[in-house]
């Protein structure tokens, strides 16, 4: 049954309040009905795609969009919008050329250039990508998007003073942005600059996600009256990457380290689950937290953790790094012997914390995006005495190096 004009103005009228309270759901049903009954409308076909792109349908999202853009070729805003959803679906190319359309439409506008910025960056064209960003900034120098991801782009480049810059301007316009400040302190920390660093690193605890946190006060460094509880943020607390932080982080203080069943067999520390009971606790504090609270620097670190195996040495040679050995030696890859190894080779995984922490001389592999937890040098490392840290690129020479000052 064919709908009459004024039952289309109603449907149209009805999903623009619903869209507007948040409905979005709700309006796409009525924008959907009113655009099937009325297939050359443009503006029906823009507010669907709209409303699907709140959604999340991307997919669904592209044929009226584009539809839209075609019945409405002056109209900018059809353009942008078609050009997002073509860069949500990977189609990095189409919404350049959709971006280069509406910037003709609306020339000067700062969005356009910074969206072209990202398309361009999707594409592997960096530089072009920061000229963009820059064109974007010349119209607006506040633009929050455009700086921090200018700011991106300038660090992956090695222009840390460009970076920290931007990203300084962002937060002078939005200083209560927890992304942004965590984005600066780990530029910093990446530098080693852990006096400034650290204290933007801890907004990572204000942006919601998956982080884990038990249900206790957040210590600060207070004196408490109960036992501290020290924790992985991770939500798998037996994966490697908590694993791997309860290895590193585990010092330098007294309290009971929650982990799983992996670290309960592994460290000679008090540790209970996250399944225990946590009523007896005063407070708890993220691992990742503790170089904050507690003042550390690369140049004072307190002593690792013990481990409750012990070392069975051989001349064994353990490899658990993705560079491949070299051919002429026969490698250990079983981490469970790693105790029996006599000199290990890996990357920063659970495997090389454990023979660092038994003395065993030991090789990390580290590729340029490490973890700003081993600062900018390499070599001999504060966090082990028996460790010492490699770029991965140079992972067999640093192998021949280390075995023969080792051997001689």
């Amino acid at each position: 049954m064919a709908l009459s004009d004024q039952k289309i103005q109603a449907l149209g009228r009805d999903g623009l309040q619903l869209a507007a309270r948040g409905d979005f759901a709700g309006a796409e049903s009525l924008f959907a009905r009113a655009a099937e009954a009325r297939p050359n409308s443009g503006q029906l076909l823009h507010l669907l795609g709209q409303v699907r792109l709140k959604l999340g349908q991307f997919a669904e999202a592209r044929e009226p969009l584009e539809r839209a853009a075609v019945f409405l070729p002056r109209d900018a805003a059809a353009q942008i919008n078609l050009a997002g959803c073509l860069g949500q679906l990977g189609q990095h190319d189409a919404a350049l050329a959709t971006l280069d359309r509406a910037a003709r439409l609306k020339p000067g506008d700062a969005a356009i250039a910074f969206n072209r910025g990202r398309a361009l960056e999707a594409l592997g064209r960096s530089e072009e990508a920061e000229h963009a960003y820059d064109e974007a900034l010349s119209i607006d120098h506040r633009l929050m998007p455009a700086l921090s991801a200018r700011a991106s782009l300038l660090a992956a480049r090695g222009d840390w003073v460009g970076a920290l810059g931007d990203l300084d301007r962002a937060l002078a316009t939005r200083p209560g942005e927890h992304a942004l400040k965590l984005r600066r302190g780990e530029l910093l920390l990446r530098q080693g600059d852990w006096s400034r660093g650290l204290v933007d690193y801890e907004a990572r605890l204000d942006i919601p996600g998956d982080r884990y946190t038990p249900a206790l006060p957040r210590w600060q460094g207070e004196p408490l009256d109960g036992p501290l509880l020290v924790y992985p943020e991770q939500s798998d607390i037996e994966g490697d990457d908590a694993v791997r932080d309860t290895l590193m982080l585990a010092r330098g203080i007294d309290s009971v380290v929650q982990g799983g069943a992996r670290i309960a067999e592994l460290l000679g520390l008090p540790t209970v689950g996250r399944d225990a009971a946590l009523k007896d606790f005063a407070a708890a504090a993220p691992l990742r937290s503790l170089p904050h609270l507690l003042g550390w620097t690369l140049e004072s670190l307190p002593s690792p953790g013990a481990l409750r195996q012990k070392t069975q040495r051989s001349t064994r040679i353990g490899w658990f790094a993705r560079t491949a050995p070299p051919d002429d030696i026969i490698v250990e890859s079983d981490p469970s012997q790693v105790a029996a190894c006599g000199f290990v080779v890996g990357n920063d995984s659970p495997v090389t914390h454990i023979a660092a922490l038994l003395g065993i001389p030991t090789l990390l592999l580290l590729p340029a995006s490490a973890d700003w937890l081993w600062g900018p040098q390499r070599g001999p490392s504060p966090w082990y005495a028996s460790l010492e840290v490699a770029g991965e690129d140079e992972g067999l020479a640093a192998y021949r190096r280390r075995t023969h000052d080792v051997v001689t």
